[in-house]
Parts: structure tokens; sequence; C-alpha cells
């Protein structure tokens, strides 16, 4: 059994401890793409140690699984697995993680049902506020403009073409680079499809919510999906840079955002500043070693899955 729970002290490592190393690191906010890598780099090798787990517990618990798995592999390969050596335990973890498996599968197809029904609510309700015109394309990208005292915008996604979506009282507030400012900026979480991280990270968050690594995980996407749609406004013009600090004070400063008391929209305040003073980004280098690193935590737990196959084949 000493495979699956090495694989299992490893994920249960890396759950517990990447929370801490990444949050107390000071550059995720200065490269947000990079931290999203990391997050998703560090996710995927906790659940890829408990997939492996369970493949290997429940080859060990049943011949037909354990035909399937190795399959096409030597006769020696089995054998050093010493499947038939992994006790009565073997299919109780099988079904327990097999069970884990399922469950984060109905969290996500659940987020993914609701998110969808949201849309479609705020689809419904935006054709009743601002019904298309006679010959409207209705796969064309389009500014709708709505009537509202509140400033707001938003993007909305209406099939393959997304919309923003802005009130009247946000036009009044804003000049033409701050709405191109606010137009980039949703049109980064667009093109980076922020919403599907966004629905990944709740689903394992709301399933698993003792798990560290996965609230961690769901906070931090919210936060640095936000400062990577501003560098992806930013870096196409400097200009919108300063555009969008303004706009974000204009769209949010009757919400006492910019007050002594939290709130939960506290982090514009430092989006704001970090628009208007952006700290250095790191060295090329930096961002490569990091990347290469990120990179092999998923790659760990097949390495230590496969390193028992390998030194029989090695042997021979």
């Amino acid at each position: 059994m000493m495979v699956p729970l090495a694989l299992l002290v490893l994920g249960g490592l890396a759950a517990s401890m990447a929370p801490r190393v990444l949050t107390r690191a000071d550059w995720p906010d200065r490269e947000p793409v990079l931290a999203l890598w990391v997050w998703q780099c560090v996710v995927a090798g906790v659940l890829l140690c408990c997939a492996l787990a369970m493949a290997l517990s429940a080859a060990a618990a049943w011949e037909a699984v354990r035909g399937n798995v190795f399959a096409p592999a030597p006769h020696g390969v089995v054998e050093a697995y010493a499947l038939t050596a992994y006790g009565p335990w073997a299919a109780p973890l099988a079904v327990a993680l097999a069970s884990g498996a399922v469950w984060t599968a109905a969290m996500l197809t659940r987020e993914i049902r609701d998110a969808r029904a949201r849309r479609r609510r705020r689809r419904a309700e935006l054709l009743v506020r601002s019904p298309r015109l006679p010959g409207e394309d209705r796969g064309a990208e389009r500014l709708v403009v709505l009537e509202g005292d509140h400033p707001e915008a938003w993007l909305l996604r209406a099939g393959t073409a997304p919309q923003l979506v802005i009130t009247t009282a946000a036009l009044r507030r804003l000049n033409d680079s701050q709405l191109d400012a606010v137009l980039a900026h949703e049109q980064g979480h667009a093109r980076a499809r922020h919403d599907w991280l966004l629905h990944c990270s709740a689903a394992l968050a709301n399933g698993f919510p003792q798990v560290p690594v996965f609230a961690a995980f769901r906070d931090q996407v919210h936060h640095l999906v936000e400062l990577a749609a501003d560098d992806s406004a930013s870096r196409r013009s400097g200009r919108l840079a300063t555009a969008l600090a303004l706009a974000l004070v204009e769209l949010n400063e009757d919400r006492g955002v910019f007050g002594p008391c939290p709130t939960p929209l506290s982090h514009v305040p430092d989006r704001v500043l970090r628009l208007l003073a952006p700290a250095p980004r790191l060295t090329a280098g930096r961002r490569l070693r990091l990347t290469a690193v990120a990179a092999l935590v998923p790659f760990v737990p097949v390495l230590v899955t496969f390193v028992p196959g390998l030194s029989v084949l090695g042997a021979r």
C-alpha cells in the first residue's frame, strides 16, 4: 500500500502547505496570470494524487479493475506494485476516493447549471429592459445601455458574443477613455475565460469546505482574475491604466469602498493604487523558473505512481 499512501500524504502536504506559501508571497499581485497558473497546478496536483491513489487502490481490490489499469504492462510491472499485499482496506479507500470524485463532478455540474440559469435570467431581464431592434444581429457584440440611478458596468455572455452592459448613471460619470478602459477590462475576462476558473474554484470550495487549498483557491481566483483583467487592459495602452483607475473610483465611490470601514469591495482601493503606481514585474528568468516549478507539481504524483513500474523496466 506504499504508493497510494505516498500519494495521499503528498496530496495532503500540498493541500495544507501551498495556501500558506502562496498567500504569504509578495509576487502574486505583481504577476496575477502566473499566480493563477501556479494555483491551477497545485490544485491539479492534489486532484491527481487522489485520482491515482484511487486507481491503484481499486486495482488492488478488484481483478477487473486491475486488468484494465495494468492491461498493457508486463507481468513483472504488476508484481512490482505488490497489489495483493494492500490488505482489506484497499476497497474502502477506493470507494471513498471514488465518492469524492463523483461529488466533485456533481458540484461542478451544479455550479455550471446555476451559472447558466443566472445568465439566462439576466439575459431575459436585459431583453425586457433593452429589447433588440428589428434586423439586429443576435450574435453581434454590442454595448447595452440601461436606465439606472447607480453607476454599474458588467459583462454578460450571450451565446458567443459577450455584451457590455452599462447604466446611464455610469455613462454620465465616465468619459470616453474610461469607458474604453472598462470595456478592455471586461474583454480581458472574456478572452481568458475567467468564468471557468471561477466555476471550478467555487465547485471545489463548496464541495469540500474543510480542505484549505480549495477554499484558498476560490478566494485567490476571485482576487487574481480582477488583477489579470486590469493588466490586460493597461498593457493594451498605458493611458488605459490611469483611465481604468479613475473609472473604478467613479463606479465605486458611492458604495463606501474608500471609507475606513471594510466592505465586500475593499480590494478596489488596492486595485486603484496598483494601476496608478504599479510595482515592477518579476524578471523574465524568475517568471520562467516559477512557471517550470509549478508545472512540476502535477508531474510529481505521476512520477511517484510510475516509479515501481519504471524501476522494473529499467532493470531489464
